[in-house]
């Protein structure tokens, strides 16, 4: 059932995200005008506006404001952290095999932030939860670059374990329970997106494993420029995020894999 889950999400999203979706009602509608259908010209006129609507309002940042003002850091740090999750989801294993290099994407932030949560707890284990994320890839799983990036970086192995068979988040909680084995007490921190991280709370949760929201990577702010500033390919990746969140909340809630819609602090 987690594979059939899995996969049916992936397929959908590639056909139903909010870009292609909206790209294929054009096609639709200029084919069908093309061809004298005068009912052509409102999947043309939807698809247009989706656009027009993500380049000339501020959606996107609407949409992920909420996700990302859920969870906050503790006002006051915590004196001493037992140990530090870090989510998969911010290297690039294809760009990483192709070149040789670790490669980072636009949420590099949760690599960069163990670092600096190592030096700060230096008595802190560090895990990093990551496998094949995709459907199509290579040889390499997202913690083999996570190992050969903090290796780079001079980050203690001794200190690292690393969850290399996850593919989603409901497994990064799951199966990173099973082999670290967290005992009652331990303090714990959880870095990953902040837009991510109402979901992440939740499945940890339910997995029965309380942890410290450490968010990072933030996409959103309040003032003018902050919610008119990104171009419009920003613009469309972030209001298609942001819809994919909403949606993993629901069905993570319905699948059993939350406690709740929105999980709340």
């Amino acid at each position: 059932m987690t594979t059939l889950s899995y996969v049916l999400s992936k397929l959908l999203w590639f056909v139903l995200r909010p870009g292609t979706f909206a790209l294929l009602l054009c096609l639709v509608g200029l084919v069908a005008w093309w061809r004298g259908r005068r009912w052509g010209r409102w999947p043309l006129a939807f698809g247009l506006g989706f656009f027009v609507v993500v380049l000339a309002t501020p959606v996107a940042p609407l949409l992920l404001i909420p996700l990302e003002e859920r969870f906050s850091r503790p006002v006051e740090p915590p004196t001493h952290v037992d140990g530090v999750i870090v989510l998969g989801g911010a290297v690039d294993q294809n760009l990483t095999e192709a070149r040789g290099i670790p490669a980072l994407n636009g949420a590099a932030e949760r690599m960069t932030e163990a670092i600096a949560l190592a030096r700060r707890y230096p008595q802190a284990r560090i895990v990093f939860t990551g496998g094949q994320g995709s459907l199509v890839h290579g040889g390499l799983t997202e913690a083999d670059v996570a190992r050969a990036l903090w290796t780079a970086m001079g980050l203690d192995q001794a200190r690292v374990t690393y969850e290399d068979k996850s593919r989603n988040t409901h497994q990064n909680a799951v199966l990173t329970k099973e082999l670290i084995n967290p005992k009652p007490g331990e303090t714990w921190l959880l870095v990953t997106s902040a837009s991510k991280m109402p979901r992440a709370v939740g499945v940890f949760r339910a997995a029965g494993w309380p942890v410290v929201p450490w968010p990072v990577n933030y996409r959103t702010g309040r003032s003018f420029a902050a919610l008119y500033d990104a171009p419009f390919p920003e613009r469309l990746a972030q209001v298609e995020g942001a819809l994919r969140e909403w949606i993993g909340l629901v069905a993570y809630w319905m699948m059993g894999r939350t406690d709740a819609p929105f999980p709340a602090p």
